[in-house]
């Protein structure tokens, strides 16, 4: 228990440089890019304007989605893309850094959870212009809009305890970086962004919930969308196994942690 407070007042101390890193990650994924952070908005648009082509037209499942399909898909997306990003970046992190993890020293759980705050600024961006579909459709955020930070922080949370998975079993068997887009295309399957939970089989949707970003997914659009309303069990489903893997995570990264210098 000592080691881990030790361990929480260095990533304190070291604050500063978590902030330069997360900007420094932001500058280079924009850099000489003609549509800039803009692309936080493209690529979920493009998604929902294919998904509402292809599935808006199923009567039954714009039934059960309560709101309009474009904005039930695109709110799912925006927090998909957001994951999926951090995950590919912070995946690769460790590696990718291998002169500053050979020759600097500082707490490495801040390069995977730099690229984790970084993407922040996304889905910020991809949240304004939700607002601007909601107030196109007609649909308004009520009390549960209070919530909102707080379904951010879980994803965030999740995104950075799979990172340091990902980051710190990259360093030892560098062929994980090519099952994350694998990962990642199968993961968009299992999380309500296409479709709703209900419109699946009861048996399912219990499976199904032990994805937290179904959860996550979930309680962002209960947060953001008046009429939609969230399983109290999904939401702590989703909240027990987020929290199970950003300690997993945790613990095995700082067990491998200096192990790294030595294998990249």
């Amino acid at each position: 228990m000592t080691v881990r407070f030790q361990t929480l007042r260095e990533l304190w101390h070291y604050r500063e440089l978590l902030g330069f890193l997360a900007w420094r990650d932001v500058k280079v994924r924009y850099k000489q890019a003609a549509l800039g952070a803009s692309w936080a908005i493209i690529q979920p648009l493009f998604s929902m304007i294919i998904f509402t082509f292809l599935f808006a037209r199923l009567a039954s499942l714009q039934n059960q989605t309560v709101i309009p399909y474009a904005l039930f898909s695109f709110s799912g997306l925006v927090a998909w893309t957001y994951f999926a990003t951090t995950l590919s970046q912070a995946g690769n992190s460790l590696v990718s850094n291998s002169n500053l993890v050979t020759k600097v020293y500082f707490p490495r759980v801040l390069l995977p959870a730099a690229a984790a705050l970084s993407g922040m600024l996304d889905i910020l961006v991809g949240l304004a212009f939700l607002v601007v579909l909601m107030i196109y459709y007609g649909v308004y955020p009520g009390i549960g809009i209070l919530l909102a930070p707080l379904f951010l922080l879980m994803l965030m949370l999740l995104a950075i305890g799979v990172s340091m998975l990902l980051a710190a079993m990259n360093v030892r068997y560098r062929d994980v970086k090519y099952t994350i887009p694998f990962m990642l295309q199968l993961g968009i399957f299992v999380t309500p962004i296409i479709f709703p939970l209900s419109f699946l089989p009861e048996r399912y949707q219990t499976w199904l919930s032990l994805n937290p970003m179904a959860g996550i997914v979930e309680g962002l659009r209960m947060s953001l969308f008046a009429p939609y309303s969230l399983d109290l069990r999904l939401l702590a489903i989703s909240g027990a196994v987020t929290l199970t893997i950003f300690v997993v995570g945790w613990i095995y990264f700082s067990k491998t942690e200096r192990m790294f210098a030595d294998l990249i």
